[in-house]
Order: C-alpha cells, then sequence, then structure tokens
C-alpha cells in the first residue's frame, strides 16, 4: 500500500480523510499532529485515540512548541511585527511551521503522499501546497475536502455509512490556538459591522480579576527570559506563563481585516494576551536603545517579513536575511518593562535598561543640552535647510514668470 502522511487534528475534515484515504483511495493512513502550543496532553491522547479508531495506520505527535518559537515567533517578536498593525499573524505563522514538520516527517517515513483537510476557500490550503511543493516536490498532494467540495453534512454521513458514530455537532465558533495566540471565527467575521459576542472567546474575564496587577517583563538580547522575576529554560516557557497571567484580564482581543492569499477581503478574531503584550513591550524597549534608523529601517522591513510569512512564503531566502538583520539588531535589547493589567486593557507604564539612550548625561528634551550650543543649532540649521530653500526660491519664481 502507498503510505500517506494526514495532517490530522482530530476535527471532521481530517476524521473524513482518515476514512476516506484508507477505505477508497486505499492507501495506509499515516496521522501526524504538530502540537505547536494549541493542544493539552489530555487533548493529543483524545486525538489519538480516535485517530486509530478511524484506522489510521500509525499516529504521531510532534512537539513543535521550541521549533516553532525558535525559528518564526523569535523573529515576529524581534521584528514587532503586526499584520495591518493589528494581528500578530497567530494562525498564519503556526501553519507555516505545521507544513514545514509535516513535509519533514514524510520524508523520514518515506510517504507517497501528504493529505490535508483544507477547503478550496481559505489561506491554509496555499500555506500548506507552498511548503510542500519546495521541500517534497515528488511528494503527491492529496485534499479530499477542497477536491470533492464537500459540505459539513456530506462529511458526517460518509463516516455514518462507513459505520463511524462520532459526534461532529458544528460550533457556533471556531477556535484556533497556538503560542501564539487563538483565533477565532463566527457569523459576525463574515460581516463587514458586526463584532464578536463577550461568550465567543475562549478565555472570559475571570470575575477574580477586578484589580489592576503589576506585570516585570525581563529582555535580554531581545528575547522575553522573566516573567516578574521567574526565570524559564526557555522563552516559549515564558511565553505560556505570561498567557497564563494575562488572559483572565480579557485584553490582546481584536479583530483583524485583510487580504487573504486567494483574493478577497476577510476578518478574523483573536486574542493574544501574552503575544500584545511581548510585542508592545519589546517595541518600547526598542525605542529606548536601538538607533532612529535601526528603527526605520526595521518598521520597513517588518512589514515585508510579516506579508511573506502571511501568504505562505516563508521559505524564501528574503526571509533569512530579514532574519539575520533583526537579530544583529537586538543586542542591546536589554531591561526590564513595567506593565498594568487591568480588566480589558493595559497600560505599558515604562523600561529600566543599562542600554537605554534616553540617557540624563547628555541633557533632558526640551530642558537642557550638554553636547552642543545655540550657535550649533544655527549653523546645523542653516546648512540642513540650505537645498530646500533653493527649491523654494527657484521654484516660486517659475511660478511669477508661468502666471504672467
Amino acid at each position: 500500500m502507498k503510505k500517506i502522511v494526514l495532517a490530522y487534528s482530530g476535527g471532521l475534515d481530517t476524521s473524513f480523510c482518515a476514512v476516506y484515504l484508507s477505505k477508497k483511495l486505499g492507501y495506509e493512513v499515516h496521522a501526524v499532529t504538530i502540537n505547536t502550543g494549541g493542544f493539552s496532553t489530555a487533548e493529543i491522547l483524545a486525538i489519538e485515540k480516535r485517530a486509530y479508531e478511524l484506522g489510521v495506520h500509525s499516529y504521531t505527535c510532534v512537539n513543535a512548541i521550541e521549533s516553532y518559537y525558535e525559528s518564526c515567533v523569535k523573529y515576529l517578536i524581534f521584528g514587532n511585527v503586526l499584520k495591518n498593525n493589528t494581528y500578530p499573524l497567530s494562525v498564519s505563522a503556526e501553519r507555516t511551521i505545521q507544513a514545514k514538520s509535516i513535509a519533514e516527517y514524510a520524508i523520514a517515513i518515506e510517504a507517497n503522499a501528504i493529505a490535508h483537510g483544507s477547503t478550496g476557500a481559505g489561506n491554509d490550503q496555499v500555506r500548506f501546497d507552498v511548503i510542500f511543493n519546495i521541500l517534497c516536490p515528488t511528494v503527491e498532494i492529496v485534499t479530499p475536502i477542497r477536491d470533492l467540495k464537500l459540505s459539513r453534512e456530506a462529511e458526517i454521513e460518509f463516516l455514518e455509512e462507513n459505520g463511524f458514530e462520532i459526534n461532529f455537532e458544528k460550533a457556533q465558533y471556531s477556535i484556533n490556538k497556538g503560542l501564539w495566540g487563538t483565533s477565532v471565527g463566527g457569523k459576525e467575521t463574515l460581516t463587514s459591522s458586526l463584532y464578536l459576542p463577550e461568550t465567543a472567546f475562549p478565555s472570559q474575564l475571570s470575575k477574580t480579576e477586578t484589580d489592576k496587577t503589576e506585570v516585570v517583563l525581563q529582555f535580554t538580547k531581545g528575547e522575553l527570559t522573566s516573567v516578574n522575576n521567574e526565570t524559564f529554560s526557555h522563552s516559549s516557557e515564558a511565553i505560556q506563563y505570561l498567557e497564563s497571567i494575562a488572559s483572565p484580564f480579557a485584553i490582546g482581543r481584536d479583530i483583524h481585516v485583510g487580504d487573504t492569499i486567494v483574493g478577497i477581503k476577510g476578518r478574523v478574531g483573536f486574542e493574544a494576551a501574552a503575544a500584545t503584550l511581548i510585542l508592545k513591550a519589546h517595541h518600547l524597549l526598542e525605542k529606548h536603545t536601538l538607533s532612529k534608523f535601526q528603527l526605520n529601517l526595521k518598521s520597513q522591513l517588518s512589514e515585508w517579513y510579516g506579508s511573506w510569512l502571511h501568504e505562505g512564503l516563508f521559505l524564501d531566502p528574503a526571509m533569512r536575511d530579514i532574519e539575520t538583520f533583526f537579530e544583529s539588531t537586538q543586542d542591546k535589547v536589554n531591561g526590564k518593562v513595567f506593565i498594568t493589567l487591568l480588566p480589558y486593557r493595559f497600560v505599558i507604564n515604562g523600561i529600566s535598561s543599562e542600554n537605554d539612550l534616553m540617557n540624563t548625561k547628555f541633557g533632558s528634551y526640551g530642558e537642557m543640552n550638554l553636547g552642543w550650543s545655540g550657535d550649533d543649532v544655527k549653523g546645523y540649521s542653516k546648512i540642513i535647510s540650505n537645498s530646500l530653500s533653493i527649491y523654494h526660491k527657484v521654484n516660486a519664481n517659475k511660478t511669477e514668470v508661468d502666471a504672467n
């Protein structure tokens, strides 16, 4: 039998694929779940149990949380990347790394094909296909849901006809959780005017979190290494710990509106408490520790990096070049950021850093200066305005001539 690797989440679409691939197409199905921070141990065990009940030949869960951070999330932090100044690219980044891990697993077991449960309507189909075409171009890509244009009802009917009585009640909201945030989709996100209701968000405001809480984030070379003086062996653990503190305050929520890969506008809700706090805190620390032109270049490259990642072009070598630049800027991004958490909002209070360029030894803005004199400023202003002064004098004369 031909081997096929199935990107398996345990939901309806991938459950249909597990049965269809073996019973109708005759594949030996090897189901694989890539955990990028969205599954607990109990959930993985339940997913594994269901996979074997559906008749897969093997099931594997790849713990990719740390590799996800090292290969992607770290650079989203270094770049302060927010798609359309709003979205921390939670799902975009996650799908790319999941696809890469699936491709590597397929190569390792010498699979003949790879399957995923994407429909023909969203971004994920492109992200998976692009990665597979690059990393394992000789491996066939099989997408039953997309190719057969199946409805949810048709999938359930097929499973029942093949003896699988599994309860797949359609949830009112689709939830996708990972290390870098949770996406939320529902009837409201299909409109342009409606916001998600409070109950749609997985993390509800805790009744006990009614007062403000102070949080201190410690960054070392741009990476989060400590939360409230508690250190961690890996930054991904610090992110998860911060999420546990911040999510009860119901912060980091919003709706992202953007252009999909398939050419239409789309909306998606999300909650990303830790990601939002880290990005805002890191950016503030950079404002204090980086030069003006470092910040300027970073903001431009961040836009490119986020767009390439969103479009499924993570393996473009330009991404490695941008990552190298990002990393080179982080050497002096060290220090503490002080944050106040309140219900539904937060305040970034300030920073403390040995590398803080806002240093009173060299003067205080609007108060005093120690590095120059008033005459220096007069000369500088004269020189820097000279070219523009010439431009305006020449064109002012030309305008008068044209008017006459």
